[in-house]
């Protein structure tokens, strides 16, 4: 018997060495078999593929990825838990071959579903991850996806944790009909319950992302991200062809396209979307009032300055010798100055971590104002800002710091998106006003800065705003005014350009000089008048740095402290009363007048 036993055992020890030959080899042979790139036709290893996250190397092609595979290359190692796995549909309709399709895929794809649901951590945050497998009948929505994606929706609402989903889907599972419809409704119920929640929602769409996903859930993100050449759209290219018969031009609803037109925030390159993920997860961090409070008192003690006559006797010397030493068209022309740091510089030199967010999810992207998430001294910000160009190229790609609609109803989303997750918003204006074109009039610029506004009137998060060049119009203060205004010596602010200003007054534009200095735009002027709260004094470099700014290190490093001044003032305040306090600062301007 024991002989009997000992051969048995020598025989599995052969037979598990020649199983496990055999998947070596089955291996070995996946590893070498060369795949074609259906963009470029150009081949190679699966083993290099897969290394390179199945992208091809050749021309930056986004291979589709597995679900499973996709949350590999996402959470960190070992830390992904999945949840609701048996949820499945049923055969609502009756329809002819429906169950056997299912049944067909769940063999292929060894899912039950087109969708896998659960928590994981990345870069150490935890989040709940909602991964589409396009494998599983082109991961259509049915009743089970449409529950599932439900489910971990309020999963995370309940536990106050991010989340994330991967769209890939040729839309709605046209076998459950109506039924698969309505799922179009419940996601979308379940996001905006979350969203009101003030929980974080990032939609990542990849290839393809179509139909009644993108009209739904995918589109409903906070944070809104693509891979490069994802196909996204309501009605994909052949139901358009079928339908109306129209051929649509190359790159028409690809990832491109779209954030183009307003759509998305970034379009990610696959291998830099776990970082991404992880740096947005990290700016969303929540904080008690607490501890930003603590984290915005890292300034130097110095006394706060209200107005011209309460500084010290000292500084009210040296501001006014200052304020006398230009005259008022001088320092138009110094605001001007193309040598000005923009807009981009302050937030490269005061913040960390700064990540640019797109779009107004409307109508179009526009470079002009820039926009997103950073971190103050340890404090998740909102930063928004007016960018010129120093060349005459980058002065037309930005339009010379001219806003289009679009451009302020980002600004204005990106406040409300502020204001959910509690951050601050800092703002920084150096326009010449908003484009006054006949494209910007049809797509409403009147009624964008009103919206503007109209927001910030009412925002319950604290705004501070920092001129640093040309302070033109209604353009201007469409992200100017908050509850703290901080002005460089040198940059202005004024109901309309000086230029304009003559134009209209004397009918002659010639006499701008005297316009400036009737006009009472400096910084100076408008200490006075109680606009603004605080100069900083504009000290030069020893020389002009390489990259053509001309200011001392110690003006960003004076803005900094001004920022942090502010920010302690106005995080001890509750939401109602920094509201009502920012309300009585507009009250009072001009009151003694009537």
């Amino acid at each position: 018997m024991n002989r009997f036993f000992k051969e048995k055992k020598n025989l599995l020890r052969t037979l598990n060495r020649i199983l496990r030959t055999e998947d070596d080899i089955e291996k070995l042979r996946n590893d070498n078999e060369r795949l074609i790139c259906p963009n470029c036709k150009e081949t190679g290893k699966r083993s290099e593929l897969r290394e390179n996250f199945y992208v091809c190397k050749s021309c930056g092609y986004h291979g589709h990825l597995t679900a499973r595979a996709r949350i590999n290359t996402i959470c960190d190692r070992g830390t992904f838990r999945e949840f609701s796995r048996w949820i499945k549909g049923y055969d609502p309709l009756k329809f002819p071959g429906y169950e056997e399709k299912v049944k067909d895929a769940q063999e292929k794809c060894q899912l039950p579903e087109a969708v896998i649901t659960g928590t994981g951590r990345i870069q150490g945050h935890k989040t709940v991850i909602c991964v589409m497998d396009g494998r599983f009948l082109m991961a259509s929505m049915g009743m089970a996806v449409g529950e599932k994606i439900t489910r971990a929706t309020e999963y995370a609402a309940k536990k106050s944790l991010p989340l994330i989903i991967f769209s890939a889907s040729g839309g709605a599972r046209m076998q459950e009909g109506i039924i698969s419809l309505m799922q179009m409704a419940k996601t979308s119920a379940a996001i905006k319950k979350f969203s009101d929640e003030g929980n974080l929602f990032i939609s990542v769409m990849t290839d393809p992302t179509t139909g009644g996903v993108t009209a739904s859930f995918a589109s409903l993100g906070d944070i809104q991200i693509a891979e490069p050449g994802a196909l996204i759209g309501f009605a994909g290219p052949r139901v358009i062809r079928q339908t109306i018969g129209e051929e649509l031009p190359k790159g028409f609803q690809s990832a491109e396209f779209l954030k183009e037109h307003g759509f998305l925030d970034q379009v990610v390159h696959r291998k830099d979307m776990r970082k991404t993920l992880g740096d947005i997860l990290g700016l969303h961090v929540r904080l008690s009032l607490r501890e930003k409070k603590k984290l915005a008192h890292l300034h130097r003690q110095v006394e706060t300055i209200e107005g011209l006559e309460k500084a010290p006797t000292g500084e009210v010397y040296e501001r006014a010798e200052r304020a006398r030493l230009f005259g008022a068209y001088e320092r138009v022309e110094r605001a001007r100055s193309k040598e000005r740091p923009t807009a981009k510089d302050y937030i490269e030199k005061i913040f960390k971590d700064f990540y640019p967010l797109a779009g107004d999810r409307l109508y179009g992207e526009d470079s002009s104002i820039i926009g997103g998430i950073a971190s103050f001294r340890g404090l998740p910000v909102t930063v928004i800002g007016q960018q010129k160009g120093r060349t005459l190229e980058d002065n037309l790609k930005y339009r010379f710091g001219m806003p289009n609609p679009e451009g302020y109803r980002k600004a204005e989303r990106l406040m409300l998106q502020a204001e959910k997750f509690g951050r601050p918003v800092i703002t920084f204006v150096d326009t010449p006003g908003a484009y006054p074109g006949k494209e910007a009039e049809e797509n409403g610029q009147g009624s964008a800065i009103a919206h503007c506004l109209f927001t910030l009137s009412r925002l319950k998060v604290p705004v501070i705003n920092i001129f640093i060049g040309e302070g033109g119009s209604g353009g201007a203060l469409a992200i100017g005014f908050g509850d703290k205004m901080i002005m460089l010596e040198n940059s202005i602010f004024s109901i309309l350009s000086p230029e304009g200003f003559a134009s209209i007054l004397w009918k002659d534009s010639a006499k701008w000089k005297e316009a400036a200095r009737d006009m009472k735009l400096t910084s100076y002027d408008l200490l006075e008048m109680g606009i603004c709260d605080e100069i900083i004094l504009e000290k030069m470099a020893e020389r002009t740095a390489e990259d053509g700014m001309s200011f001392s290190p110690e003006v960003f490093e004076e803005i900094a402290e001004g920022i942090a001044k502010a920010l302690e003032e106005t995080l001890s305040l509750k939401p109602s009363d920094l509201v009502e306090k920012r309300y009585r600062k507009l009250r009072r301007i001009g009151k003694d007048l009537i």
